[in-house]
């Protein structure tokens, strides 16, 4: 089969590549064009854009590249047609992949999503557009597949990769001796700092974090850096004061933790299924009013993933107006030594396992996807 694979970013790189995989070991004729990273790359192919070349975050930037963007939409359509594929695979990336959905619909192309857009927390009115143009929906959330239900969309829940990632990397974990050794680190409890993934990100939240951090000199706090992102950055918000920076190690540093501040994202899933209680962060610069006017459009009550799959409060979320160091520390603080609060945050994620399930998520896409198109 020759599968078209559209990713835009990073997250859409990882999610692509372990879906190439498993498409590789289910179609020994398997043949990929693509948009994506290097992940994705090392599956074979041909690529036809990094997603460094795509990915334009926030009005400002797309506006300023608008040119840039409809020339990469003009050649994917092109490119599409020169390549005739058997499906194109649209991971996430909803503006630009959505406008590829509708010209593939119309020229009789299979359409196929990985990785639905979060049009549930969004821009609802684009489940016109998916339910048109889209053969196939494969979510990897279940409030999602509830989500499509609702609106008479058939979907097809494969589980979440993330699930995959922890359970492949559950071979490499450490004994905590082992780990500080490694790190040169003192014997002391850790807290892990998640700060974030992208540079504003970490220069909003990091500073609060490390002021919290002052208030419990029993433990160490150790900062999961972000890939991409430079040390000199870490090091300008640090200053003086003695937080290590680990690259490369998350899941490590998180298994390794008594507890966790996270900011909002995939993070916050990632923390809950590696059973660490942690405190959700989350900041933008934008003020208080604004922050207020723009949740009035957003369509859900909580931000981390882990209150969206279990509907309700089951990690305290500290977000905008509410993330202040006194909350913060008080919050750590209960998940830290209150052993009912701690013991009832664990048995959420319990729940949250149970409702995400067993692993396997892109194994089972890619054979939903061969059989389909084997029909």
């Amino acid at each position: 089969m020759k599968y078209y694979i559209i990713a835009g970013e990073a997250s859409g790189d990882l999610h692509g590549s372990n879906l190439m995989a498993e498409l590789v070991a289910t179609d020994n004729e398997a043949d990929f064009r693509f948009w994506g990273g290097d992940l994705m790359a090392k599956y074979g192919g041909e690529p036809v854009k990094h997603y460094k070349q795509l990915a334009f975050m926030g009005f400002v930037k797309v506006l300023f590249n608008l040119k840039t963007i409809l020339k990469n939409i003009k050649y994917c359509k092109s490119d599409i047609a020169k390549y005739k594929p058997d499906v194109i695979i649209l991971i996430d990336y909803a503006g630009f992949n959505l406008k590829i959905a509708e010209f593939a619909h119309k020229n009789n192309f299979k359409v196929y999503y990985y990785i639905s857009p979060k049009i549930w927390a969004w821009k609802t009115d684009r489940i016109k557009k998916i339910k048109k143009y889209v053969d196939r929906m494969f979510t990897i959330l279940p409030f999602e597949t509830e989500f499509y239900h609702s609106h008479n969309y058939k979907v097809d829940y494969v589980g979440n990769p993330i699930n995959d990632a922890i359970a492949n990397w559950k071979s490499e974990q450490k004994t905590f001796e082992n780990f500080i050794k490694e790190f040169s680190l003192p014997n002391k409890p850790i807290v892990s700092l998640l700060a974030g993934s992208r540079k504003q990100e970490i220069k909003l939240m990091l500073p609060m974090m490390i002021e919290v951090s002052k208030f419990f000199p029993d433990y160490q706090f150790i900062i999961a850096g972000a890939p991409g992102v430079d040390h000199e950055l870490y090091q300008s918000i640090i200053g003086e004061i003695d937080i290590p920076i680990i690259y490369n190690q998350t899941y490590q540093i998180l298994s390794q933790s008594n507890a966790a501040l996270v900011t909002s994202g995939t993070a916050t899933l990632e923390t809950g299924l590696l059973n660490i209680p942690q405190v959700v962060c989350y900041h933008t610069n934008i003020g208080n009013l604004l922050f207020k006017i723009g949740w009035f459009f957003i369509k859900v009550k909580w931000i981390s993933l882990v209150n969206l799959i279990l509907n309700h409060e089951a990690i305290k979320e500290l977000v905008q107006s509410t993330f202040k160091k006194e909350y913060i520390v008080e919050e750590l603080d209960l998940i830290l030594n209150n052993e009912m609060y701690r013991k009832n945050m664990l048995e959420n994620y319990a729940e949250l396992k149970k409702r995400i399930g067993d692993p396997g998520a892109s194994k089972k896409a890619a054979n939903l996807i061969y059989n389909a198109l084997k029909e």
